[in-house]
């Protein structure tokens, strides 16, 4: 640590978590020894240690480090002005203790020591934690919530798949793809056997498919003609009695996770258009409804959060990482990294392809280099958070034509690229 960062602080803790209790470490500056506790994880308890620094330290600032971002710690050391957070990577304490300790020794007033040992002597290698505002957190759980649901909604459906091809395969051509729609439910509710399927008349099942949206009538002949014709997979009494229940539990979990996005789906529009910056990421190419709220998370409100695109495109894991020893030279990606974040600028990158013309020049010339497909991707999104971060500090709109003009200007290899895509459209 510098002597003016040093200076800053009058005490340095370092604090290895737990569920039930934590292990403190203290080292008041200027001196020698480690203050040893435990401090049990209760509101109470948390609040009233906080608020006794405060009185033992009246007239200075404390650093905290802890393997943690965000949590029930988090939250509640977060009120305490007098504290300056630094989340530390598991993985760098690991390592400092590897090299601290080789025997390979771990105990937890071990790892508390040395957490306050890297906060104290390597702060410049840490980050003090700075909260968003409380719209920016809202909205930052609210999509990470969202995916997780829509996570779940896929396992969900990749096991009613399964359980529909052990007595039922045909159910999954009569009721399409999306195994979270309505019409799924309604389906296999209706009809949850072959056998009551085949028992249906045509006019029943049409008027169906047409009270559930299905207007195609090429797809409601296609339909109706495999259950003429349907023939039972099997007619074993305990399977046919079994399999239709565990549907019905997985098709229950679907409602309700199907009802929990679109609630969350609402509650996202709300926040992120009551925000000055939601025209500035809505207008991106290929952004929409679900990555515009994302992007504008991964960049925040406070401007000054990131002085350098460089720094956003290490954090986000989307720069590569370089390892050289004598001749030698590997490039990577960075394993270590906010994983959720990476996958929103990764899947921005693909979505903005069929948008923008210079994306989607960019991607081919990346694929015709070799790369793969997510080596491709990567790539694009790592100019895309260039251009991104520019609008973010400037604040004005992203204009396609205007990036164009600007690779014609340097001389681009792009720009040949980008007029046969213009003309191929024409």
């Amino acid at each position: 640590m510098t002597p003016e960062k040093s200076s800053n602080y009058v005490a340095f803790i370092g604090l290895d978590w737990a569920d039930r209790s934590h292990q403190i470490c203290l080292r008041v500056a200027e001196a020698g020894n480690d203050e040893l506790s435990v401090l049990v994880q209760d509101s109470t308890a948390i609040h009233a240690w906080a608020n006794a620094l405060r009185v033992r330290f009246p007239h200075g600032r404390i650093a905290l480090a802890l393997e943690q971002s965000r949590g029930a710690l988090i939250y509640a050391l977060s009120s305490h002005e007098h504290l300056d957070l630094y989340p530390i990577n598991p993985a760098m304490v690991a390592r400092y203790r590897s090299a601290a300790k080789t025997s390979g020794s771990k105990h937890d007033p071990l790892d508390a020591s040395l957490i306050c040992e890297l906060v104290r002597l390597h702060c410049d290698w840490l980050r003090v934690l700075r909260p968003m505002a409380a719209p920016v957190r809202e909205l930052q759980l609210l999509v990470e919530a969202r995916r997780r649901c829509v996570n779940q909604r896929l396992a969900l459906g990749n096991q009613l798949t399964a359980l529909l091809k052990s007595y039922y395969p045909q159910a999954l051509e009569l009721v399409g793809t999306d195994l979270g729609a309505p019409l799924v439910a309604a389906f296999l509710a209706r009809w949850p056997t072959p056998d009551a399927l085949r028992r249906a008349r045509r006019t029943t099942l049409r008027n169906f498919y047409y009270a559930h949206g299905v207007r195609s009538s090429a797809c409601i002949e296609e339909r109706l003609t495999i259950a003429q014709q349907i023939v039972p997979l099997t007619d074993d009494a305990a399977v046919l009695a079994v399999q239709p229940m565990l549907v019905h539990v997985v098709l229950e979990q679907l409602k309700v996770l199907h009802h929990a996005v679109a609630q969350q789906d609402k509650r996202i529009r709300s926040v992120f258009n009551a925000h000055d910056d939601a025209a500035l990421f809505s207008c991106l190419p290929g952004a929409g409804e679900q990555l515009a709220p994302r992007l504008f998370v991964a960049f925040g409100q406070d401007r000054t959060r990131f002085p350098s695109v460089r720094q956003l495109q290490q954090y986000s894991g989307i720069a590569p990482v370089r390892e050289q020893s004598g001749q030698s030279c590997w490039t990577h990606w960075r394993w270590h990294c906010p994983k959720f974040l990476r996958q929103s600028f990764h899947e921005f990158a693909g979505c903005s392809i069929p948008q923008s013309r210079w994306a989607k020049a960019y991607y081919q010339q990346q694929r015709e280099r070799g790369k793969s497909h997510h080596q491709a991707l990567r790539a694009l999104a790592f100019k895309w958070q260039r251009i991104i971060f520019r609008c973010w500090q400037s604040g004005e709109l992203y204009d396609e034509s205007r990036y164009i003009d600007a690779l014609r200007k340097k001389g681009s290899a792009l720009v040949s690229r980008i007029d046969a895509l213009g003309t191929r459209a024409a």
